[in-house]
Protein backbone atom coordinates (compact mmCIF):
# COMPACT_ATOMS: atom_id res chain seq x y z
CA UNK A 1 0.00 0.00 0.00
CA UNK A 2 1.21 3.48 -0.34
CA UNK A 3 2.44 5.26 2.77
CA UNK A 4 4.13 8.17 3.81
CA UNK A 5 6.91 9.77 4.06
CA UNK A 6 7.30 8.37 0.31
CA UNK A 7 10.38 6.12 -0.23
CA UNK A 8 12.20 6.65 -4.01
CA UNK A 9 10.92 5.69 -6.41
CA UNK A 10 7.36 5.40 -4.96
CA UNK A 11 4.42 7.39 -6.07
CA UNK A 12 4.17 10.96 -4.50
CA UNK A 13 2.14 13.09 -6.26
CA UNK A 14 -0.91 13.36 -9.17
CA UNK A 15 -2.23 16.06 -11.02
CA UNK A 16 -5.01 16.69 -13.29
CA UNK A 17 -5.18 18.54 -16.51
CA UNK A 18 -8.42 20.01 -17.27
CA UNK A 19 -10.10 22.72 -19.60
CA UNK A 20 -12.21 24.13 -16.54
CA UNK A 21 -10.79 24.23 -13.08
CA UNK A 22 -13.90 25.21 -11.50
CA UNK A 23 -16.29 22.82 -13.67
CA UNK A 24 -13.58 20.18 -12.16
CA UNK A 25 -14.03 20.65 -8.61
CA UNK A 26 -17.76 20.82 -8.96
CA UNK A 27 -17.24 17.03 -10.28
CA UNK A 28 -14.21 15.82 -7.97
CA UNK A 29 -15.98 17.99 -5.04
CA UNK A 30 -19.04 15.85 -5.27
CA UNK A 31 -17.47 12.47 -5.93
CA UNK A 32 -14.80 12.56 -3.42
CA UNK A 33 -15.45 15.72 -1.17
CA UNK A 34 -12.51 17.84 -2.63
CA UNK A 35 -11.71 21.60 -2.65
CA UNK A 36 -9.80 23.68 -4.69
CA UNK A 37 -6.85 25.70 -3.44
CA UNK A 38 -4.72 27.86 -5.52
CA UNK A 39 -1.25 27.46 -5.15
CA UNK A 40 -1.03 31.79 -5.74
CA UNK A 41 -0.66 33.93 -9.05
CA UNK A 42 3.42 32.80 -8.95
CA UNK A 43 1.96 29.17 -9.60
CA UNK A 44 0.43 30.05 -12.94
CA UNK A 45 -2.93 28.81 -12.31
CA UNK A 46 -2.00 25.67 -10.35
CA UNK A 47 -3.34 24.46 -7.65
CA UNK A 48 -4.17 21.51 -4.84
CA UNK A 49 -6.95 19.60 -4.69
CA UNK A 50 -7.70 18.79 -0.65
CA UNK A 51 -9.65 16.64 1.71
CA UNK A 52 -10.39 17.79 5.10
CA UNK A 53 -7.26 20.25 4.85
CA UNK A 54 -4.96 17.60 2.92
CA UNK A 55 -3.84 17.64 -0.51
CA UNK A 56 -5.04 14.83 -2.35
CA UNK A 57 -3.46 16.08 -5.89
CA UNK A 58 -2.67 18.84 -7.78
CA UNK A 59 -4.91 20.63 -10.95
CA UNK A 60 -4.08 22.65 -13.67
CA UNK A 61 -6.05 24.46 -16.05
CA UNK A 62 -4.75 23.25 -19.81
CA UNK A 63 -6.31 24.45 -23.03
CA UNK A 64 -7.60 21.33 -25.07
CA UNK A 65 -5.29 22.51 -27.85
CA UNK A 66 -2.06 22.07 -25.52
CA UNK A 67 -3.15 18.87 -23.71
CA UNK A 68 -5.50 16.25 -23.86
CA UNK A 69 -7.93 16.25 -20.03
CA UNK A 70 -5.56 13.60 -18.33
CA UNK A 71 -4.51 12.45 -14.73
CA UNK A 72 -0.38 12.20 -13.96
CA UNK A 73 1.82 10.10 -11.91
CA UNK A 74 4.89 11.20 -10.26
CA UNK A 75 7.69 9.32 -8.26
CA UNK A 76 10.02 10.40 -6.22
CA UNK A 77 13.42 10.20 -6.99
CA UNK A 78 16.18 12.15 -4.50
CA UNK A 79 18.09 13.46 -7.51
CA UNK A 80 15.74 14.23 -10.54
CA UNK A 81 19.11 15.15 -12.73
CA UNK A 82 20.34 11.28 -12.28
CA UNK A 83 16.82 9.94 -13.13
CA UNK A 84 16.81 11.57 -16.19
CA UNK A 85 20.15 10.27 -16.70
CA UNK A 86 18.62 6.66 -15.87
CA UNK A 87 15.44 7.26 -17.74
CA UNK A 88 17.81 8.04 -21.25
CA UNK A 89 20.06 5.26 -20.69
CA UNK A 90 17.03 2.90 -20.76
CA UNK A 91 15.84 3.94 -23.82
CA UNK A 92 13.07 6.67 -22.71
CA UNK A 93 12.77 10.19 -23.48
CA UNK A 94 12.73 13.36 -21.32
CA UNK A 95 9.61 15.89 -22.44
CA UNK A 96 11.29 18.30 -19.52
CA UNK A 97 14.39 18.68 -18.21
CA UNK A 98 15.23 18.68 -14.50
CA UNK A 99 13.49 21.98 -13.34
CA UNK A 100 12.93 23.98 -10.05
CA UNK A 101 9.68 24.75 -8.98
CA UNK A 102 10.15 27.86 -6.81
CA UNK A 103 11.91 26.06 -3.47
CA UNK A 104 8.96 23.15 -3.32
CA UNK A 105 10.83 21.24 -5.36
CA UNK A 106 12.70 19.92 -8.96
CA UNK A 107 10.30 18.23 -11.32
CA UNK A 108 10.83 16.41 -14.63
CA UNK A 109 8.57 14.87 -17.23
CA UNK A 110 9.26 11.41 -19.58
CA UNK A 111 8.08 9.00 -21.63
CA UNK A 112 8.78 5.54 -20.80
CA UNK A 113 10.28 3.44 -24.10
CA UNK A 114 6.82 2.31 -25.27
CA UNK A 115 5.70 6.37 -24.70
CA UNK A 116 3.93 6.02 -21.55
CA UNK A 117 4.17 9.73 -19.38
CA UNK A 118 5.10 9.55 -16.43
CA UNK A 119 7.24 12.06 -13.77
CA UNK A 120 9.58 12.38 -10.97
CA UNK A 121 9.49 14.57 -8.23
CA UNK A 122 12.23 15.46 -6.32
CA UNK A 123 10.97 16.99 -2.28
CA UNK A 124 12.03 20.64 -1.54
CA UNK A 125 9.37 22.30 0.62
CA UNK A 126 6.66 19.98 -0.39
CA UNK A 127 6.73 16.40 0.31
CA UNK A 128 4.30 15.21 -1.56
CA UNK A 129 1.03 14.36 -1.40
CA UNK A 130 -0.87 14.68 1.89
CA UNK A 131 -3.21 11.68 2.16
CA UNK A 132 -2.93 8.23 0.28
CA UNK A 133 -4.36 4.93 0.73
CA UNK A 134 -7.39 6.56 2.53
CA UNK A 135 -11.40 7.32 1.12
CA UNK A 136 -10.69 10.21 -1.60
CA UNK A 137 -7.28 9.50 -2.02
CA UNK A 138 -4.27 7.56 -4.52
CA UNK A 139 -5.01 4.23 -3.58
CA UNK A 140 -3.02 2.49 -6.24
CA UNK A 141 -1.71 3.04 -9.75
CA UNK A 142 -1.47 0.47 -13.18
CA UNK A 143 1.13 0.66 -15.80
CA UNK A 144 -1.04 -0.33 -19.12
CA UNK A 145 2.45 -1.29 -21.78
CA UNK A 146 2.72 -3.66 -24.65
CA UNK A 147 5.28 -5.60 -23.26
CA UNK A 148 5.34 -6.07 -19.16
CA UNK A 149 8.49 -7.76 -18.98
CA UNK A 150 10.12 -5.13 -21.18
CA UNK A 151 8.34 -1.99 -19.33
CA UNK A 152 9.60 -3.49 -15.98
CA UNK A 153 13.01 -3.86 -16.60
CA UNK A 154 13.13 -0.23 -17.73
CA UNK A 155 11.39 1.16 -14.27
CA UNK A 156 13.58 -1.23 -12.44
CA UNK A 157 16.59 0.27 -14.02
CA UNK A 158 15.06 3.50 -13.32
CA UNK A 159 13.93 3.54 -9.56
CA UNK A 160 14.97 0.47 -8.23
CA UNK A 161 11.51 -1.31 -8.47
CA UNK A 162 11.26 -4.77 -6.77
CA UNK A 163 8.34 -6.95 -7.70
CA UNK A 164 6.02 -9.90 -6.84
CA UNK A 165 3.39 -11.82 -8.94
CA UNK A 166 1.05 -13.14 -8.30
CA UNK A 167 -1.89 -15.35 -10.22
CA UNK A 168 -5.41 -14.14 -10.88
CA UNK A 169 -8.57 -15.80 -10.25
CA UNK A 170 -9.56 -18.33 -12.67
CA UNK A 171 -7.71 -18.26 -15.94
CA UNK A 172 -6.61 -14.51 -15.53
CA UNK A 173 -2.68 -15.22 -15.93
CA UNK A 174 -0.17 -13.52 -13.62
CA UNK A 175 -0.25 -9.99 -12.16
CA UNK A 176 3.07 -8.22 -11.70
CA UNK A 177 3.12 -5.95 -8.53
CA UNK A 178 5.42 -3.66 -7.75
CA UNK A 179 6.81 -1.61 -4.62
CA UNK A 180 10.24 0.32 -3.78
CA UNK A 181 13.51 -1.17 -3.43
CA UNK A 182 14.22 -2.78 0.00
CA UNK A 183 10.76 -2.34 1.33
CA UNK A 184 8.48 -5.43 1.99
CA UNK A 185 5.87 -6.42 -1.03
CA UNK A 186 3.19 -4.89 1.95
CA UNK A 187 4.55 -1.46 0.00
CA UNK A 188 3.67 -2.09 -3.34
CA UNK A 189 1.85 0.52 -4.94
CA UNK A 190 1.07 -1.18 -8.92
CA UNK A 191 0.58 -2.94 -11.47
CA UNK A 192 1.71 -3.45 -14.25
CA UNK A 193 -0.96 -5.06 -17.46
CA UNK A 194 -0.31 -6.14 -20.96
CA UNK A 195 -2.24 -4.05 -23.48
CA UNK A 196 -3.10 -7.04 -25.33
CA UNK A 197 -4.69 -8.98 -21.90
CA UNK A 198 -7.33 -6.47 -21.35
CA UNK A 199 -9.97 -5.67 -23.84
CA UNK A 200 -11.19 -2.47 -22.42
CA UNK A 201 -7.46 -1.13 -22.71
CA UNK A 202 -6.30 -2.92 -25.93
CA UNK A 203 -7.18 -0.23 -28.46
CA UNK A 204 -5.47 2.18 -26.39
CA UNK A 205 -2.09 3.92 -26.11
CA UNK A 206 0.64 2.52 -23.06
CA UNK A 207 -0.60 4.95 -20.29
CA UNK A 208 -0.78 5.06 -16.35
CA UNK A 209 -4.25 4.94 -14.61
CA UNK A 210 -4.49 5.91 -11.22
CA UNK A 211 -7.10 4.44 -8.37
CA UNK A 212 -8.53 6.81 -5.93
CA UNK A 213 -10.23 4.42 -2.91
CA UNK A 214 -13.49 4.80 -2.15
CA UNK A 215 -16.03 3.74 0.50
CA UNK A 216 -18.52 1.96 -1.66
CA UNK A 217 -17.79 1.55 -5.45
CA UNK A 218 -21.35 1.09 -7.05
CA UNK A 219 -22.34 4.69 -5.04
CA UNK A 220 -19.00 6.28 -6.52
CA UNK A 221 -20.43 5.26 -10.05
CA UNK A 222 -24.14 6.38 -9.46
CA UNK A 223 -22.16 10.03 -8.44
CA UNK A 224 -19.64 10.01 -10.84
CA UNK A 225 -22.88 9.51 -13.57
CA UNK A 226 -25.14 11.59 -11.90
CA UNK A 227 -22.36 14.45 -12.02
CA UNK A 228 -21.51 13.68 -15.61
CA UNK A 229 -19.19 11.43 -15.73
CA UNK A 230 -19.10 7.96 -17.71
CA UNK A 231 -18.49 4.78 -16.71
CA UNK A 232 -15.78 2.66 -18.95
CA UNK A 233 -15.82 -0.51 -16.64
CA UNK A 234 -18.78 -1.19 -14.45
CA UNK A 235 -18.41 -2.17 -10.82
CA UNK A 236 -16.40 -5.29 -10.91
CA UNK A 237 -14.71 -7.69 -8.17
CA UNK A 238 -11.33 -9.05 -7.88
CA UNK A 239 -11.77 -12.08 -5.15
CA UNK A 240 -9.39 -11.05 -2.76
CA UNK A 241 -8.76 -7.71 -3.55
CA UNK A 242 -11.47 -5.80 -3.99
CA UNK A 243 -14.15 -4.25 -6.01
CA UNK A 244 -13.05 -1.32 -8.50
CA UNK A 245 -14.68 0.35 -11.40
CA UNK A 246 -13.31 2.72 -14.55
CA UNK A 247 -14.42 5.90 -15.18
CA UNK A 248 -13.74 9.50 -16.80
CA UNK A 249 -14.41 12.18 -15.66
CA UNK A 250 -16.75 15.24 -17.90
CA UNK A 251 -13.95 16.13 -19.88
CA UNK A 252 -12.67 12.30 -20.86
CA UNK A 253 -9.94 11.97 -18.34
CA UNK A 254 -9.63 8.55 -16.97
CA UNK A 255 -9.43 7.08 -13.54
CA UNK A 256 -10.31 4.51 -11.51
CA UNK A 257 -11.92 4.27 -8.18
CA UNK A 258 -11.80 1.13 -5.86
CA UNK A 259 -12.99 -0.17 -2.51
CA UNK A 260 -10.10 -2.73 -1.32
CA UNK A 261 -10.88 -5.82 0.88
CA UNK A 262 -8.45 -4.39 3.10
CA UNK A 263 -10.73 -1.30 3.71
CA UNK A 264 -12.97 -4.23 5.39
CA UNK A 265 -10.26 -5.38 7.90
Amino acid sequence: MLTRPFAAGSPNWTDLATPDIDEATGFYGGLFGWTFQSAGPEAGGYGMFQLDGKTVAGAMAVPPDQAPPSWSIYFQTPDAQVTAKAVTKGGGSVVLKPTDVMDIGRMSVFNDPSGAGFSAWQPGHNKGLGLVDQPGSLFWTELYTPDEAAAYGFYRSVFGWESLTMPMPGDGGSYRMVHPAGRSPDSMFGGLVPLGSDPLESDSSPHWLLYFAVDDCDAAVRTAERLGGTVRLAPTDIEGVGRFAKLTDPYGAEFAVMRGVSQDA
